[in-house]
């Protein structure tokens, strides 16, 4: 299971630009795999005598636990560290963590509020970096996302995926890996909220971007630091909500997906996100399996 190239053991994984299309149509297909074979043990020697360490500058659940447990069941020695428990805090540089952790560990993920910390800590790392989250891109995210795309409809070549609402760090990630693996993404946000043109179509209107959807996506309106304009971003945001109207205006088959943690009632209704056409929590759970598979791929001496 060697990826096409070596481009993507070679270095980090930071925005998810780093692979290509075979690179990551491979790395699904291990994901796959690993996750049929859970219960057997399936990947338990991969790693087998090697650290990753796990940094968490923000509060996490399905990054944290994802990446903890998945990499003991690869067999390797996950530390989580709090960024308050490192010389962070005293003033050390990102870059001169990296240098350090590299003489002990043998990759790093990170979960960060910036996105230049995560770049410095990865210039100054000679071991692979894995983002885990930053405010600009999310690409384990969006790894699951297309895991969980694929599992639904068998291909991902020509699927039409919207996403609604806030075009942030989620919608970033989505328009650069959708585009990679063949899936036609369309962001729909208002003025104010879009993601940057070229990344990925952009229509204004949820209703008219939705149609012949075959998956609608949204994410929080009101995500860690955006507390003091809440009630605006909740107002400009309102007709954005995923419900069963925007849903039915959509493909037939259409499934609703969601990151996590949600707000039943904002950006998304109740009814969609615990109903049958809800795909969020195999989303979640495909978290663990995608990062499994990166891992395997940027660690493993065997592939």
């Amino acid at each position: 299971m060697a990826p096409s190239t070596a481009h993507l053991q070679a270095g980090n994984f930071l925005t998810g630009e780093e692979l290509d299309r075979g690179e990551l149509l491979a790395l699904l297909e291990r994901a796959e795999e690993l996750k049929r074979g859970r219960d057997q043990g399936l990947g338990a020697d991969s790693l087998v005598g090697l650290s990753v360490g796990l940094i968490f500058e923000k509060p996490s659940t399905r990054t944290r636990v994802s990446f903890e447990v998945g990499t003991a069941e690869l067999g390797a020695t996950p530390l989580v560290l709090r960024g308050d428990e490192l010389q962070l805090t005293r003033g050390e540089s990102f870059g001169d963590t990296g240098r350090v952790l590299s003489r002990y560990l043998h990759g790093i993920v990170i979960r960060s509020g910036s996105d230049e910390r995560v770049r410095d800590l990865a210039e100054g790392a000679s071991v692979p970096v894995i983002n885990g989250l930053t405010p600009e891109h999310h690409p384990c995210q969006a790894l699951a996302d297309l895991l969980t795309l694929k599992e639904r409809f068998g291909e991902l070549e020509g699927l039409r995926l919207v996403y609604v609402g806030d075009g942030n760090n989620v919608a970033r990630s989505l328009a650069i890996l959708g585009r990679i693996a063949g899936v036609d993404v369309v962001v729909s946000s208002p003025q104010g909220y879009r993601i940057e043109d070229g990344l990925a179509e952009l229509i204004d209107d949820p209703k008219a971007a939705v149609a012949e959807a075959d998956a609608i996506y949204t994410d929080v309106w009101v995500s860690m630091g955006d507390e003091e304009t809440a009630d605006q971003r909740l107002a400009d945001l309102a007709p954005y909500q995923l419900n069963d109207e925007l849903l039915a205006a959509a493909s037939h088959r259409a499934i609703a997906l969601h990151c996590l943690p949600a707000h039943p009632g904002e950006e998304i209704s109740a009814e969609v996100l615990y109903g049958e056409r809800s795909a969020v929590w195999d989303q979640a759970e495909n978290r663990l399996h995608v990062q499994k598979a990166l891992l395997e791929r940027l660690l493993s001496p065997a592939t």
